[in-house]
């Protein structure tokens, strides 16, 4: 029997593995990639507790966090894009116009 208990601590783990890589990767869409990582295991909780505590209000909540998901994601690789038209990189360490 998979128990709420079960699914907290699934995305508990796939928070922690999205925060490990937003912080240790140097490659923006690995970093985009994380992101969404660590949404999605939220997303996850929010519909573990609507179920468990049976009302809709998480369930509601998934859909304000996929939005955010989806603009994230098409406003973050223009970026990228443009970043590489300029740079010929990705790399966020290279990624230094805000700098002196």
């Amino acid at each position: 029997m998979i128990t709420v208990g079960h699914y907290l601590v699934l995305s508990a783990i796939l928070f922690s593995l999205g925060t490990f890589g937003v912080l240790t990767r140097r490659n923006a869409i690995v970093i985009f990639m994380c992101i969404e990582l660590m949404l999605n295991a939220v997303n996850l909780s929010f519909i573990a507790l609507s179920r468990h505590l049976g009302n809709m209000d998480g369930q509601i909540f998934v859909f304000f966090v996929m939005a955010v998901a989806a603009a994230e994601a098409a406003v973050g690789l223009a970026l990228m894009i443009a970043f590489f038209r300029n740079k010929e990189t990705i790399e966020v360490d290279d990624i230094n116009l805000l700098k002196w």
